[in-house]
């Protein structure tokens, strides 16, 4: 990819190619930037000045090093899982907020399973941000309106559904049709404006529910000080006075009269403040749905016909009036009518869904919109009154090799000062030279590193040291840093590792269409084991039911041998949280007669059983034999005449055998688990 004609689109000029934008509030100090070419439209750079390069690997950890650097963090959130702003979100304490609106931290609904079904509960807004995507309408049998991507995921009656996919061909996956009904409330009501008529509405069933004489909160009495004095110079309540002084406000003829035709905003202020004067929660296992507590019939008349115009059902048994339904209709009521006596959330509730939230129709509007999307601690969020699907970044914040996710819109964090701060900490009397693993959170040689430049600072940094290190990527870029890679390796111990999980051309452009293809990457092995580098390939992911077989395995294995590679650790597939739904609905549509199979192996996991990992292990082994390849290996390179450090030994990945290392020799990166496989499979 060539960087030399790139163009500025607006912003300051910075004497650099890109468009400067603002920056999130997470990095302060950062200089944003955006690249108007096909491979980055949508990405955004954040160029920041780092504070240290090396990372400690938390004890905790299961990879075999201690001692990682990145010099950038291509960040997951980016995803096409988009709504539009002004989708309302329901909170954590009953109300809502614009989706736009939302900021890292704030408290919302999600929810979780309980056994086969789901319940709604508390949980946190993890990351927050904007793309622009082609807006498709999702209309609703009673009436709710949904703006989002194609891509976008709501629940369904019958699992996640996109909102738009096909039946057949590359374009094949679960998606919404007018036979699915969502799971959620449905739309949700905004809550009412302060308007000279609401006040008026909450005045007057304040007074005409007793407010004067039952035990009214003081948050309540406050409230309706406020509107008295707004509503005409009312001011019979003295601030430590907590009864209402109702003979003064009855006078005020224009607030308690009864209006000849009643407006909305009126009909909501008076069912509020009926409610913050009469009003309480029924007892939790008939609902715990809104009841009043009023003798007068004329107020009771009111009340139900208020009520029955807004769109509520109600009962009135004795001198108790009582809202119908479910836990819906108790969100609605508080958000509808926004009483100070607290209605309840949907907290602790079952998800449920009713014929009101059918699909009815599913368009394209024809136009790019700006929309946005979150993640967070469930997975989901509460969106337009139905549940919704966030991004399928990871909670943790973990961050991947993007060049394989052409359908995300990527963030990434490029450290420009990286070879200066990894001088400046080698050169530190505390460092104790220990070997630095590379390409083990996100790939080092990803896309943008043709742009910045990093590595080979860094490399000579490591070099001039004689720091041991190891690169572990699928990036063909590094063939570029041949040279000072060779330079380094003359004077400390030097592993560089590919990945490389199968030769299938079709199947890598349906799985990994960002990378470069598994033959570019065998160039790459054999380029370096001509320079006498004992090149280890991380023979991953292995996908069940389409590149595990015998077939698969010997051909990739024999191309890897005649590639020169020094050894293989075979990994099969894992699904982690984030990944594993991407990977589910790729293979729903692409493969769905595999569905069954992976339900078997996987279960709720990310692994697959001992028993198949055994199996693939064994089908590597045998054709590792028949090529002359060991499995497992270190894959370093030619040694210091002095040896580096000592190292702890390299545990074997679950799915497979490994020679013992030698050593005198760094752990390689090929013997990364979970972690890695993450990060350079894109699954």
């Amino acid at each position: 990819m060539r960087w030399d004609n790139l163009k500025a689109t607006g912003g300051p000029d910075t004497g650099d190619a890109g468009t400067v934008r603002a920056l999130p509030l997470a990095l302060p100090g950062a200089v944003a930037r955006t690249f108007d070419t096909p491979e980055f439209r949508g990405v955004t750079f954040y160029e920041v000045q780092a504070k240290s390069l090396v990372n400690r690997v938390p004890g905790r950890s299961r990879v075999p090093f201690e001692w990682t650097i990145n010099p950038y963090r291509g960040c997951s959130h980016a995803c096409v899982y988009c709504l539009a702003g002004d989708t309302a979100i329901l909170m954590a304490d009953g109300t809502t907020r614009a989706l736009a609106d939302l900021r890292v931290g704030d408290a919302i609904i999600g929810t979780v399973r309980d056994g086969r079904l789901r319940r709604y509960v508390p949980t946190t807004v993890l990351a927050h941000w904007s793309t622009v995507k082609p807006a498709h309408r999702v209309t609703l049998h009673d009436g709710t309106t949904l703006v989002a991507s194609g891509d976008h995921r709501f629940l369904s009656d019958r699992g996640w559904k996109h909102v738009t996919g096909a039946r057949h061909g590359r374009a094949r996956r679960p998606h919404l049709t007018t036979a699915n009904r969502l799971a959620g409330f449905g739309a949700l009501p905004e809550r009412p404006v302060e308007s000279p008529g609401y006040r008026r509405g909450y005045l007057c069933g304040f007074v005409h529910g007793d407010g004067h004489v039952s035990p009214v909160a003081p948050a309540a009495l406050d409230r309706a000080r406020t509107y008295a004095t707004a509503c005409g110079g009312l001011h019979a309540m003295a601030a430590d006075d907590r009864e209402f002084a109702g003979a003064s406000v009855r006078a005020a003829s224009a607030v308690l009269d009864w209006p000849d035709v009643p407006a909305r905003d009126w009909r909501q202020g008076f069912v509020a403040g009926l409610f913050d004067a009469a009003g309480q929660l029924g007892p939790r296992e008939h609902g715990g749905l809104p009841g009043f507590d009023v003798v007068d019939k004329v107020v009771v008349d009111w009340l139900v016909e208020c009520l029955s115009v807004l769109g509520f059902a109600t009962v009135t048994d004795g001198t108790v009036t009582r809202v119908l339904g479910g836990v819906r209709e108790r969100v609605r009521f508080g958000l509808m009518f926004a009483p100070v006596t607290p209605t309840g959330t949907a907290a602790g509730e079952l998800v449920r869904g009713d014929d009101g939230l059918r699909v009815t129709a599913i368009e394209p509007l024809g136009v790019d919109v700006p929309m946005f999307d979150i993640t967070t601690g469930t997975g989901d969020f509460i969106a337009g009154g139905v549940v919704s699907h966030n991004c399928f970044a990871r909670g943790s914040h973990t961050y991947l090799d993007l060049d394989a996710g052409h359908d995300f819109d990527s963030q990434i964090v490029v450290k420009v000062n990286a070879a200066d701060v990894l001088r400046r900490e080698l050169a530190a009397p505390s460092w104790p030279g220990r070997h630095l693993a590379m390409g083990t959170n996100v790939d080092c040689y990803q896309r943008a590193e043709g742009r910045y430049r990093l590595m080979p600072g860094i490399i000579a940094a490591l070099r001039d040291h004689a720091n041991p290190f190891s690169i572990l990527t699928k990036g063909t870029l590094i063939a570029r840093d041949l040279d000072l890679l060779s330079q380094a390796a003359a004077v400390t111990s030097v592993s560089v590792s590919m990945s490389v999980g199968f030769l299938d051309e079709p199947l890598w452009r349906s799985v990994e269409p960002g990378t470069p293809s598994p033959r570019r990457r065998l160039d790459v092995v054999r380029r370096f084991a001509d320079a006498g580098f004992g090149v280890g390939v991380l023979m991953a992911p292995i996908l069940p039911g389409l590149t595990d077989t015998p077939e698969s395995i010997d051909a990739t294995v024999a191309a890897l041998a005649a590639a020169g590679a020094a050894s293989v650790v075979p990994l099969p597939l894992h699904l982690r949280p984030g990944a594993r739904e991407w990977y589910q609905a790729w293979l729903t549509r692409e493969h769905p007669h595999l569905v069954p199979r992976y339900r078997q192996l996987y279960g709720d996991g990310a692994y697959t059983g001992q028993a198949y990992q055994r199996e693939v292990a064994a089908r590597v082994r045998l054709a590792c034999r028949r090529h002359g390849l060991p499995t497992g290996g270190t894959g370093t390179t030619r040694q210091p005449s002095a040896g580096p450090a000592p190292e702890p030994s390299v545990p074997v990945p679950p799915a497979a055998t490994a020679a013992p290392g030698r050593a005198s020799t760094p752990p390689a990166a090929p013997a990364v688990p979970a972690e890695t496989v993450e990060q350079l499979s894109l699954l």
